[in-house]
Formats: C-alpha cells, structure tokens, sequence
C-alpha cells in the first residue's frame, strides 16, 4: 500500500535508515503521510531512487550506502541537514541477517559483521544525528529490535544476539539523553518482508497459525506505532521496547 503524501508540513524531519523496503519503508511512509520530511537510507541505490519517487520526491531524499561505513554515516547525516536544516527523529532500522545456524558452530567473522550493522551503526548513527542537531535542540529516536532479542530464536540466535544489545542500548541512551531526547525501540514478531522471507515463505498460513490474532504483521503495523512515538502524543515515553507480535508470545503465557 502507498499512502498519498499529506499536503501539511509538520516542521519535522526523520533519518531512517535501511528504509528502501519492508519496515524502514513502512515508517518511512506512515511519517510522510502525518507531513514530515524524511531521508532515507539503502544499500541498492536503484531501489532506494524507486522509494524515494513513490513517497514523494518534494519531501523525501535518499542516501545510499551501507549503514556500517562511516562515510556513509556522516554523509546520510550531511546531507540530512542540508535538505532539511533539521533532524528531529532517528529511526535505526538497518540490520542483516546473513547465518542461520547453531552458535556452537557460526562463524564468528560473521557474528561480528552482524553487530557491526545492527548494532554498532546505530550507536554511531546516534551519535552523529546527536552533535548534528538533538544535543542543542531535542528529539526522538526509535530502535527496531526483534522479538528474537527477547527469547531464545533457534537458527538466528546471532541475530537474536544482537537485537538484545540493540534493546539495551535503547534504555541506556534513553537515561543519558533524557530530557531532551526520547530514545525508544520496538520489537516485532514475523513481519512479512523480504528481509524475513525465510521465516514464512511457502508457509505463511503454518507460520500465521501460532499468532492469536491470526497473521503475520505487515510494515504498516510498525510504521503506525513508529510514527506515534515518534510524535507529540508519546512525550512521555522513554526508554520503553514497544512489543509488536500478534499476540505470539501470549502462548508463552507473556515474557
């Protein structure tokens, strides 16, 4: 689904990284469409120009690269603030997924390129949107976890790994950074994107059926709830993980 973009300019500017597709691109448009003007990262800079052109090019920029380079880093960061003067609202989303494996066995060059990415990125994301522009006036910031990073998740427990780092680092930043920035993060269950295809594919209605609500999410279940705490209503939320799973881990009897 594309959501028309709104003709209301809020004032506000969101960074959102790995957001050419599935969930980056599912807040990226739930935030064009409240009126906010957003960059958008990538690595494939065809797909990021094909986002860019359907959630409106008059509002949205795209910078391609990958969110562990720190040229990268700086230039998503530069040229944020030269389009837009502004970067009200971090959303770290950019993540990999490149071994699915026993820990016992995984290949530890591998574990290290998945928190390069998932997790040490965002610190530096973080920090560059920080002196760029929310020390000295404020903001939000929003880290997509993972139910994997709550429970034990067999084959992706490296993944996993790295998704309870990324929550803990959501309650660390929320204590420094507080008053002036709110730092919060969500964790999903399944959603239905390329990035999770292995999880699903050839089996939605099997992997569907240990939801209590009956499928799996899709990005706009995490593009509204994005957008709410990256917004006014929730100015008194910080250092909270905002659990998105369908009711999963109710079978489990909560966690």
């Amino acid at each position: 689904m594309t959501t028309a973009p709104s003709s209301h300019d809020t004032g506000r500017v969101a960074l959102i990284t790995g957001a050419s597709r599935g969930i980056g691109y599912g807040i990226a448009e739930a935030l064009v469409a409240r009126g906010d003007r957003v960059c958008i990262t990538g690595r494939n800079e065809d797909a990021l120009k094909d986002a860019v052109a359907r959630l409106g090019a008059d509002r949205v920029i795209g910078v391609a690269g990958k969110a562990h380079d720190e040229a990268h880093q700086a230039d998503a960061v530069d040229r944020t603030m030269e389009a837009f003067g502004r970067i009200d609202y971090l959303v770290n989303n950019a993540g990999t997924n490149p071994v699915y494996g026993l820990l016992t066995e995984v290949d530890l060059g591998v574990v290290r390129k998945v928190y390069e990415t998932n997790v040490i990125s965002a610190l530096a994301f973080v920090q560059r949107t920080w002196r760029a522009w929310q020390k000295e006036n404020g903001g939000a910031i929003v880290n997509i976890s993972s139910i994997a990073g709550l429970a034990p998740s067999p084959l992706i427990a490296a993944y996993g790994m790295s998704k309870a780092a990324m929550t803990n680092l959501t309650v660390q930043l929320a204590a420094e950074m507080a008053p002036g920035v709110r730092v919060n993060s969500i964790a999903p269950a399944v959603v239905k994107t390329k990035f999770a295809a292995a999880l699903y594919e050839g089996r939605e209605e099997e992997a569907a059926a240990g939801y209590p609500l009956g499928r799996l999410g899709v990005p706009e279940d995490i593009g509204g709830a994005a957008a709410f705490l990256l917004s006014d209503q929730a100015g008194w939320v910080t250092g909270q993980n905002l659990v998105i799973d369908g009711g999963l881990f109710l079978h489990a009897g909560g966690h």
